[in-house]
C-alpha cells in the first residue's frame, strides 16, 4: 500500500470530526470502509494514529504530527493549477479579516505577508463565530478565523467555504496553589467546588459544550463568572485565587498559574478558516490556511504542557 492524497484527506476529516461515522458521512462511504482504510494506514505507518473510545476518536501524539503534515500536503495539492495571470484575487487589495479569541492570528498574518507581500489585511476582533458568519454572508468581512466544536459544526450558507485548521483539546488554568495543580491530568469532578470563569455564548455551541462536560462529570458549578477580556487579566485573577478557567491548550501561563489537561479530554475546540468564495481566491485562501497551520505548529512548540500531554497519549508500535 502507498499513501495517496485521498488517504490524507480522510485522516484530516477524521481529525476534524473526531468520529469515523461522521467521516464516512462527509466522504460519502461506509463507516466499516473508513475503519478498514484507517487500519491499513496505521499498519503502513507502524503506529496508531488515533485512539478509539466510546465518545469517538482522538489523535495520538504521532497522529497529531501526521495530520499536521497531511494538511500541508492537501493544501498544496488543492492550490495546484489555481494561479491565474491576473494574480490571486484579493492579494492586491485590502482584505477584511476577523478572528475570534485565537492565538493563531499574529503568526498567520506574519506568514501570509511573507508569501503575498502585496496583501494588506484590515483586522478586527469578533468574539462570536455566529456573528462572524453573518458578517461574511453580508458584506462586512472577506475571511475569518472562527471556532466550532466536534458534532456542532459551524452553520453557514453555500456562499462561504469552511476548512478546519486544527482540533485541539481544551485545558484548564488553575492557581499554582490549587489542590489539583500537581495532577498530570485533572479530573473535572475534582473541580466541582471551584468558581469558574467562562466566556459568553459564541453562537457556535459554547458554553453549552462546557456545561455538558460538567454534567457528565456529575456537577454544576455553584459560581460562574462571565468574562470576556484580556487573557493576561484573566490569568492574574486566576493567580489571585478568584477562580479557574477553561483555556486553549497552547495557553502560556503567567507566574502563579498552571495549565493542565483535563482527564479524558472531554472538551475539544476546532479552529476554522471561513471565507466568502466570491471575494477571496483559492490561492489567497490556501496561503492563509497554510499560514495558520504553521502558526499553530509554532504555538505547540512553545507549550510544554501540551507536549507532555501529547507524549502520554496511547501509542502502540505495530509489528
Amino acid at each position: 500500500m502507498e499513501l495517496e492524497l485521498r488517504h490524507l484527506r480522510m485522516l484530516c476529516t477524521i481529525a476534524d470530526t473526531m468520529s469515523l461515522g461522521r467521516t464516512a458521512t462527509v466522504l460519502g462511504c461506509s463507516q466499516p470502509a473508513v475503519s478498514t482504510q484507517l487500519k491499513r494506514i496505521e499498519r503502513l505507518m507502524g503506529e496508531d494514529l488515533f485512539v478509539r473510545g466510546s465518545s469517538g476518536v482522538t489523535p495520538t501524539r504521532f497522529g497529531v504530527e501526521v495530520v499536521v503534515r497531511a494538511r500541508e500536503v492537501v493544501a498544496l495539492a488543492d492550490a495546484i493549477g489555481r494561479r491565474s495571470t491576473a494574480g490571486p484575487r484579493g492579494a492586491d487589495r485590502v482584505l477584511r479579516l476577523a478572528a475570534t479569541n485565537t492565538p493563531v492570528l499574529p503568526g498567520l498574518l506574519q506568514r501570509a505577508r511573507t508569501v503575498l507581500p502585496g496583501l494588506t489585511a484590515q483586522v478586527s476582533s469578533v468574539y462570536s463565530s455566529a456573528e462572524i458568519v453573518g458578517l461574511l454572508e453580508g458584506d462586512g468581512l472577506d475571511v475569518a478565523v472562527a471556532v466550532d466544536y466536534p458534532g456542532r459544526e459551524l452553520r453557514h450558507s453555500a456562499a462561504l467555504v469552511r476548512r478546519g485548521i486544527v482540533t485541539e483539546p481544551s485545558f484548564v488554568a488553575l492557581p499554582a496553589g490549587h489542590p489539583a495543580s500537581g495532577y498530570l491530568e485533572v479530573p473535572l469532578a475534582a473541580l466541582a467546588g471551584d468558581a469558574w470563569f467562562l466566556t459568553p455564548d459564541d453562537g457556535a455551541g459554547w458554553p453549552g459544550v462546557c456545561y455538558d462536560a460538567f454534567r457528565a462529570a456529575g456537577f454544576t458549578p455553584a459560581t460562574v463568572h462571565e468574562f470576556l477580556g484580556d487573557r493576561d487579566q484573566l490569568q492574574r485573577m486566576i493567580a489571585d485565587g478568584l477562580g479557574i478557567s477553561v483555556v486553549q491548550a497552547t495557553c502560556k501561563p503567567i507566574p502563579g498559574v498552571v495549565v493542565k489537561p483535563v482527564a479524558g479530554a472531554p472538551l475539544w475546540c476546532r479552529y476554522v478558516l471561513v471565507w466568502h468564495r466570491e471575494r477571496v481566491s483559492g490561492e489567497v485562501a490556501e496561503t492563509l490556511f497554510g499560514a495558520a497551520l504553521s502558526a499553530y505548529e509554532e504555538l505547540i512548540a512553545r507549550a510544554p504542557h501540551f507536549q507532555s500531554w501529547a507524549a502520554r497519549q496511547y501509542r502502540t508500535p505495530r509489528t
